[in-house]
């Protein structure tokens, strides 16, 4: 598929250049945060020379984002107001994307001129909450309406647990290395400018490399879920819907949509609805994930069969009007959001039923949660140069300044596989974790199981800024949003 389909206009492209500038700057001071952890053992211990290991880090970074599956990005984007993602080439939908953007910058940057190895992931989650409690309070509803709470828990477990993960398991590695590995090289801090034995500097490359695979397959998704979602509200047309989808596909879903329609219409028993307001009771029930009653099988059913009838006769997406690919990709996102909240309610208790339905949301899905292959490699590549400038601050931290000894190498390998691990295990279940609190609570394993002793100041600090990040961003989430959406409605006039 062609990277640009549909020709923008100079308004939209001027904003469709801004976005996505945006989206890989964030990805770029990602690097100066995330991925310098990669990094920061194989160069503080002078396993292998800086430029080399950026370049290396980068190509496994890279190899780690195109072999992503993408659940990451879109256990992001599904923290989002439902409203605000359905409706994100409005007015609304550029403040949200701006202000989700601007302010995760604004912390990372902060952060980083500090020192502080802080989390990416603490920083866009926060403002993509702040985001959600702003739109609730503009559009009058409750307060903490909109947000998806049952993603923004399991999201919010996986940030909490990690650390705890890597500090505990990184002490224990490293005993149990002591135990096993009588080699007492491995056991000393670096020397000045001299490099390693070369199993030792092997063992940290294979762990940088580690790092670096996981933090791309995980890390580098929050960029790509904004990226898509930008592409999806200003190139409708382009990236609404998986545009190389077969006939056979596409057919497929037309008659599964059929099919399920009239199973719903079971479910619904004698309740009816109009196709006019079907949509609107489905996002209603997104927003608040309560009220499954015959009307929403109704809707459900009267969806699909909308759905069906517009996919019955096409060969090919490309044979759909840019509005037809829009409408129908809210479709798709609607449909799929309800089974899910319909899956996890129990309230399908037919096991065959549910199965078909199951099948069905995860059909839709792949034609919308999908990542262009350029989106990946421009992700990877704003990694990559990230942490060729900026690498220098996070690696005398994490090497110098977390323990009141300099890090050993067995410290820095055991730190990092039990990193690569921890990441690797949130990647398979689609949550996003931090890259930084994870390897830095190792490094602080480490050095408490060997008795080194932890340099306090530095540990406020870092536990401070990590503490700090979720309300500092979830403020300046709400305010840019605001912020954003007075200037986009009333000064620039974009609905």
């Amino acid at each position: 598929m062609p990277i640009l389909a549909q020709i923008p206009s100079m308004t939209v492209g001027i904003f469709l250049v801004l976005a996505l500038t945006l989206a890989l700057a964030f990805e770029f001071v990602n690097g100066f945060h995330d991925t310098a952890n990669a990094v920061a053992t194989v160069i503080y211990t002078h396993s292998l020379k800086p430029y080399i290991a950026v370049i290396w880090s980068g190509l496994w970074n890279l190899t780690g984002v195109l072999t992503s599956t993408g659940a990451v990005a879109f256990g992001i984007v599904a923290l989002l107001p439902v409203e605000l993602v359905i409706n994100v080439g409005s007015g609304a939908g550029f403040a949200m994307v701006f202000a989700l953007l601007i302010s995760a910058m604004i912390w990372n940057l902060g952060t980083w001129y500090l020192g502080l190895p802080a989390s990416s992931s603490h920083t866009l989650i926060g403002a993509i909450l702040g985001v959600g409690l702003a739109n609730a309070l503009i559009s009058g509803r409750s307060f903490g309406e909109g947000i998806n709470w049952g993603q923004a828990k399991g999201v919010g477990l996986s940030l909490l647990i990690s650390p705890v993960v890597g500090f505990v398991c990184a002490a224990l590695l490293l005993l149990l290395a002591k135990a096993l590995i009588r080699r007492p090289e491995l056991y000393i801090a670096p020397e000045k400018d001299k490099a390693p034995p070369l199993w030792i500097r092997c063992l940290l490359v294979l762990t940088c490399t580690g790092v670096s695979f996981a933090h791309g397959s995980n890390d580098g998704q929050k960029g790509m879920g904004l990226l898509v979602l930008i592409l999806v509200g200003i190139l409708p047309g382009s990236y609404a819907l998986k545009m190389d989808t077969d006939a056979d596909t596409i057919h497929h879903v037309a008659a599964e949509a059929q099919s399920v329609s009239a199973a719903l219409e079971k479910e619904a028993g004698h309740a009816s609805i109009s196709a006019k307001i079907a949509g609107a009771q489905l996002q209603t029930f997104l927003k608040s994930g309560s009220g499954i009653n015959g009307m929403t099988f109704a809707a459900l059913a009267e969806k699909n069969r909308e759905i069906a009838a517009r996919l019955a006769p096409v060969k090919s997406f490309g044979d759909l009007t840019e509005t037809e690919r829009r409408v129908t990709r809210t479709d798709f996102y609607m449909v799929a959001g309800a089974i899910g909240k319909l899956a996890k309610s129990g309230e399908i208790p037919d096991e065959t039923e549910a199965a078909t339905l199951k099948k069905y949301q995860g059909d839709l899905d792949k034609l919308t949660k999908y990542i262009p292959l350029w989106v990946k490699v421009a992700v990877a590549c704003a990694l990559g140069f990230g942490t060729m400038i900026g690498w220098k601050r996070i690696v005398v931290t994490v090497g110098e300044k977390i323990g009141k000894d300099h890090l050993t190498y067995a410290q820095g390998a055991s730190a990092e596989l039990v990193a690569m691990a921890t990441i690797g295990a949130a990647d398979w279940f689609g949550l996003p974790v931090s890259t930084t609190h994870v390897l830095s609570s190792g490094v602080a394993g480490t050095m408490a199981a060997n008795h080194s002793g932890l340099q306090m100041g530095t540990l406020r600090n870092l536990i401070l800024a990590w503490v700090l990040t979720l309300p500092v961003c979830i403020f300046l989430g709400a305010t840019l949003f605001a912020a954003g959406l007075y200037i986009v409605l009333h000064v620039l006039g974009l609905g």
